[in-house]
């Protein structure tokens, strides 16, 4: 029976120290878990604060870009004072430039009714011919008074 026991004694040992190992394996392995764990915090933490930085960095650049829209557009409207302030619309470059070239193609329309109302219309040229009073419509007393004053 000595011999049992020891066998015994042997195998709760050898399973005490498989037990260890294991027991150790695990904690090394969630001693790494809990520091991947760490770092991914850590990284989420500095993602987090990066993406604030970034939206108010967006902010910035989007009140930038609608004043530089706005300040384009001043210059266009300044640019081309022929075509009226109302007709150059828009929030972006290329509709303000769509807009200018809308607002430039109806001034040429109008300049080109208006030129051909123009041309129909014949005024002579220099000063019309004197021609005397007509003196039908005035009262005898204004007719003497007239006639008084011219000399």
């Amino acid at each position: 029976m000595a011999e049992e026991d020891i066998q015994k004694e042997e195998q709760e040992g050898q399973q005490a120290e498989a037990i260890d190992q294991a027991q150790a394996e695990a904690g090394d392995r969630v001693s790494e878990l809990e520091r991947a764990m760490a770092e991914k915090e850590a990284e989420i933490a500095r993602l987090m604060q990066s993406s604030g930085e970034m939206e108010k960095r967006v902010a910035a650049l989007s009140d930038s870009l609608s004043k530089a829209i706005a300040s384009y557009k001043a210059a266009v409207i300044r640019a081309n004072p022929e075509v009226i302030d109302e007709l150059v619309t828009g929030e972006t470059v290329e509709s303000i430039d769509e807009s200018l070239a809308k607002g430039k193609e109806l001034v040429s329309r109008v300049k080109r009714g208006v030129e051909a109302a123009i041309s129909q219309t014949r005024v002579p040229a220099g000063a019309p011919e004197r021609t005397a009073p007509d003196l039908s419509t005035l009262s005898p007393r204004e007719k003497i008074q007239y006639a008084i004053g011219r000399k």
